[in-house]
């Protein structure tokens, strides 16, 4: 059995993901006092300690949702968004185009410049799921 005070001789920690780009959730909250084993408990130097003070604040401090690790402290936390699909970008931007060549060309009957059908052809192959090596979206022509 592992010596609880030797290997965490704080009380009260936060674990969190120490490779992840901080911001970071904390994914865990540990009060080690009466922990018959602490197998699967993060080592105490990839924690951070808190207070007896912090910890009892179970309204804002220690919540289960809403905070983070910043610079080896604990912050008010709000993941990012979850990255917007590239077909999705297209078909956005698809929509946005398909707008403006009509206003610029279509409205007054004047021919839709090449440059406008290619970059309106390449969206719809990103939108429609044609174009799988894609990685970003083209460029608008000015």
């Amino acid at each position: 059995m592992t010596d609880v005070k030797i290997s965490y001789p704080e009380r009260y920690y936060a674990s969190y993901d120490t490779k992840a780009p901080q911001p970071t959730p904390v994914t865990g909250w540990y009060d080690t006092a009466g922990m018959k084993s602490v197998v699967s408990v993060p080592p105490a130097a990839d924690m951070i300690a808190i207070s007896a003070e912090d910890w009892a604040d179970t309204t804002h401090f220690r919540c289960s949702i809403g905070r983070g690790v910043l610079d080896g402290r604990i912050v008010d936390y709000m993941p990012p968004p979850d990255p917007v699909p590239l077909a999705e970008q297209a078909r956005q931007a698809l929509a946005a185009a398909r707008q403006t060549v009509w206003a610029e060309y279509g409205a007054l009957n004047d021919p839709t410049p090449q440059a406008w059908v290619a970059y309106l052809k390449a969206l719809r192959a990103l939108a429609d799921g044609q174009d799988a090596v894609g990685t970003t979206l083209p460029e608008a022509p000015a």
